[in-house]
């Protein structure tokens, strides 16, 4: 009997263009799935927030009933328009964008082209991982870091939020799959996390008692800890330096586009690009820097 990854490799070296359509659509799903997360999680969070702060307070609401159920599956998918709910037909990734022509089916409002376009990078990251790794248990652990990635990625850029409902989660399940040796080895990941959250914290602090401002968030800290925990100590200097550098050139770019120097820029994205690009590149990008500095 088959396992499912000797199926897909199977698959893969007998019909590549076939198995790579299945990936790409696996991934277009899973970007649907992230859309509703990205645009929910928040909002749970904060009606968790606000409810745990009424408690405390004991604050009663005159006349105000319960609120209705809200999760990732209720209630169904609307427009945020018309308040139409959106069919299955409807919803299809991607393909019923294009043949909506972006536009909800109901009231002809413009959907915003974030949700294409982050079910589109979700189907190409997932085909890239594949592509690396191989259709393994490695190759799908790997996809399942990148959607957490991608998830809080676009959650830091729209509310400067990284939930630990993902991350703290994502966290555990690296050092989980290091007690196998899957991407490194389980003491590598178990210093990866701590050092990843210490190297941050020690710069928040430092920027914090020089400038007697807040540099960073404490998500910043859990998300190189996470990184740290998946890929091992080793990995950090790597990830620092690399979203060091893209955070400091679109804020550079950012700033010479008219953004006021004052506000915050999320972190996360750049600590989440350096550490995809990492998780799949990080050992060839390194040899061949040692070879550059050999050469030097």
């Amino acid at each position: 009997m088959y396992e499912p990854t000797q199926l897909l490799l199977q698959l893969q070296q007998q019909s590549p263009v076939t198995a790579y359509c299945i990936y790409l659509f696996f991934g277009l799903s899973i970007g649907s799935f992230l859309n509703v997360v990205v645009h929910r999680l928040p909002i749970m969070l904060k009606q968790e927030w606000q409810s745990e702060a009424k408690l405390l307070l004991d604050v009663q609401v005159p006349g105000k009933q319960e609120s209705k159920r809200y999760n990732l599956v209720t209630p169904r998918s609307a427009c945020p328009a018309c308040s139409q709910p959106i069919s299955a037909i409807h919803n299809i990734p991607l393909i019923s964008y294009l043949l909506l022509k972006g536009r909800c089916a109901s009231c002809q409002a413009r959907i915003a082209l974030r949700y294409p376009l982050l079910e589109l990078v979700t189907g190409v990251a997932t085909v890239t991982v594949i592509s690396v790794l191989g259709p393994t248990i490695q190759g799908m652990l790997a996809c399942l870091l990148t959607y957490s990635l991608i998830a809080l990625s676009q959650i830091d850029f729209e509310t400067k939020l990284l939930p630990d409902d993902i991350t703290l989660p994502i966290l555990w399940l690296g050092l989980m799959a290091n007690v196998y040796d899957t991407f490194t080895g389980l003491e590598s990941a178990v210093i990866g996390a701590v050092l990843g959250y210490l190297a941050l914290w020690t710069v928040y602090q430092g920027f914090r008692i020089i400038t007697s401002k807040e540099g960073m968030g404490f998500g910043d800290f859990k998300l190189l800890a996470l990184l740290g925990a998946w890929l091992g100590w080793q990995a950090l200097p790597f990830i620092i330096l690399m979203s060091s550098v893209i955070g400091t050139l679109v804020g550079v770019t950012l700033i010479l586009l008219g953004r006021d120097r004052n506000d915050a820029i999320p972190f996360g994205p750049y600590l989440a690009a350096a550490g995809w690009i990492s998780l799949l590149w990080g050992d060839i990008l390194l040899s061949r820097y040692l070879q550059v500095l050999n050469l030097s």
